[in-house]
């Protein structure tokens, strides 16, 4: 083959080449195919949910009892009242009390072991646990102190009563309708202004229905001592009261009149079981109002010092199962003094009011304030014999 043909076959074949080419260029392009989808996760379990907050401790609360919870009477009520407390906080609290203890140095140790195992509220509910409260309370600035009947206060210790004079004067008038010898008896138990006080306001309430009346009264040095208030009891009787009142914790004033005939009042508690024939009616306190709030407050973080003496205005004090036989007419005065101190409208300390000298202590129309009932240290006209020393609960 020539050179000349050698190039002419070289040259048609080139030129079907770039041919191929310019055909492959114009055409259109292959769409590469999609990808393929990812693969879905593979489900896994799901994550636990955070843990909750650990619930709040409770709040521990001590009581410390002068008497025996099964008195009938102050240790009763102050036990009821710490099972209010149980009823309307359930879980967020948790309540303990000792009894019988003493007022003296035993009551500082019976507090402090209190302090000491935990518990951030502790309630004292007599004045002789003053001092000691007050002593404790400056080694435990993270325990709130109550102190019951006391004045002294401090940063972590606040004090609170309970106008009993109000239950007193109540059952005065009820005494003042149903004695028929005119004279009453009242077993104290240890003179100081609020027992005094209680006294007086009884035999008001029993002159405001019967002026002829007159009260005596016989003193047994303590708060719970059924013996000494059964001899006290009996002595009155024997002595013409036909009508007692008592001002110390027990049942036995109420029993014994029941034994004697005659008719007489049960104190702090519903003591109508005690002595059902001789019972006229039960001066009552309900310490519950005031511990819920207590105890809401300690809860709430909102607990601060200062003093409380809460009465019939706020659900402390009242006159409960008053006998079938008194009178329709007293019982409706009853409800209208019941009526009148809870609204603010009537004055059982308003004077005139004289001593059993006869001494002016209170003049006409004045009304007396707080710090005079505190320091009540006489007799009220009508009531025989002198005011004897003593301490206050």
């Amino acid at each position: 083959m020539t050179d000349l043909k050698k190039r002419s076959l070289l040259r048609v074949a080139a030129l079907a080449t770039v041919a191929a080419a310019g055909l492959a260029g114009c055409g259109k392009q292959e769409t590469p195919a999609p990808a393929a989808p990812a693969a879905a996760p593979t489900p896994t379990a799901a994550a636990p949910a955070p843990a909750p907050a650990p619930a709040a401790a409770p709040l521990k609360i001590a009581f410390a009892y002068v008497g025996p919870v099964g008195d009938g009477g102050w240790t009763f009520a102050h036990d009821n009242g710490r099972k209010a407390v149980e009823k309307e906080f359930g879980s967020k609290v948790v309540t303990s009390f000792v009894e019988n203890v003493p007022e003296s140095a035993d009551a500082e140790r019976v507090i402090r072991e209190m302090a000491s195992s935990g518990n951030k509220l502790i309630f004292g509910t007599t004045f002789g646990y003053m001092e000691p409260m007050d002593k404790v309370a400056k080694d435990f600035k993270d325990v709130k102190f109550e102190h019951a009947t006391g004045y002294k206060t401090a940063e972590n210790l606040r004090t609170y009563d309970s106008r009993t004079y109000e239950g007193a004067y109540m059952a005065g008038v009820i005494a003042g309708a149903m004695t028929k010898s005119n004279t009453l008896g009242v077993v104290g138990s240890v003179p100081i202004p609020e027992v005094v006080r209680n006294i007086n306001a009884f035999t008001l309430g029993a002159q405001s229905v019967n002026p002829k009346v007159k009260t005596r009264v016989v003193w047994v040095n303590k708060w719970f001592d059924p013996p000494n208030e059964t001899a006290a009891a009996t002595s009155l009787i024997n002595g013409g009261a036909d009508v007692l009142m008592q001002n110390t914790d027990s049942s036995a004033v109420l029993q014994t009149a029941e034994k004697m005939g005659k008719r007489a009042f049960g104190w702090d508690s519903d003591m109508t079981a005690y002595g059902p024939k001789a019972h006229l009616g039960s001066a009552i306190i309900n310490w519950g109002p005031y511990y819920i709030k207590a105890v809401g407050d300690a809860l709430n973080n909102t607990w601060s010092t200062g003093q409380s003496w809460w009465g019939v205005k706020e659900g402390a004090i009242d006159m409960v199962s008053v006998a079938a036989d008194v009178p329709e007419e007293t019982k409706k005065k009853v409800d209208e003094i019941r009526a009148g101190l809870k609204a603010g409208t009537f004055q059982i300390w308003k004077g005139p009011i004289a001593d059993n000298t006869g001494k002016e202590v209170l003049a006409k129309d004045a009304v007396a304030d707080d710090k005079f009932l505190g320091g009540v240290n006489f007799y009220v006209k009508g009531v025989e014999g002198k005011v004897p020393g003593g301490e206050k609960k």
